[in-house]
């Protein structure tokens, strides 16, 4: 479907070979910020964006003229798997959202997925976690834009009513009218359930 996608804790410039799917993509290149491509072929327009390392103030430069040439072949879906993702300064967040706007206005739209806690939370601390589309792994990000949808790993689930411990089988999070006392219940996407 859409190849090998690296979601490990690897560095994907290891595990990848760049196959210099954009041209002029690797004229250029900054040992602080490796990006290495990857085209999803099920989803047009569809690209995973591996980032290795950090963006900060002296590396913005690279990567918003990587970023161009990405929007200029045509990629208007950017997947970015941040998973090797040391750090992130404010310039790099204005980077993100630079391009996220841009990417919006010719009608894409870009997902940040596997953030280390740190980086996230740079995110959160400045006011963009509601801004950016966030998943917690490549496969979801691709999914967000059409792909394969994801099924959560532990579902379908056995649960029991924190009322009346009547079980119920839960085929995905949500809330729920349980059978036996009616109570309504919410099931977190891990399975974890509570009076909702």
């Amino acid at each position: 479907m859409y190849g090998k996608i690296n979601s490990s804790k690897e560095n994907p410039v290891d595990t990848m070979i760049n196959n210099n799917i954009v041209p002029g993509f690797l004229d250029e290149k900054d040992d602080s910020l490796l990006i290495n491509l990857e085209a999803v072929e099920s989803i047009p327009g569809c690209i995973i964006i591996n980032l290795c390392g950090y963006v900060d103030t002296y590396n913005t430069a690279y990567f918003n003229k990587q970023m161009e040439k990405i929007i200029n072949a045509g990629f208007l879906k950017l997947v970015f798997n941040c998973n090797t993702v040391k750090y992130v300064s404010s310039t790099g967040i204005s980077a993100f959202t630079n391009l996220h706007d841009l990417i919006k206005g010719k009608g894409g739209n870009m997902v940040l997925s596997q953030l280390q806690a740190k980086v996230k939370e740079v995110f959160q601390l400045l006011g963009f976690a509601d801004y950016f589309v966030f998943e917690e792994t490549v496969e979801k990000a691709v999914a967000y834009f059409g792909g394969k949808p994801v099924v959560d790993s532990v579902f379908p689930k056995v649960v029991a009513c924190p009322v009346c411990s009547h079980k119920l089988k839960a085929t995905k999070s949500g809330r729920f009218r349980c059978p036996g006392c009616k109570s309504i219940i919410a099931i977190n996407n891990s399975g974890a359930v509570m009076l909702g």
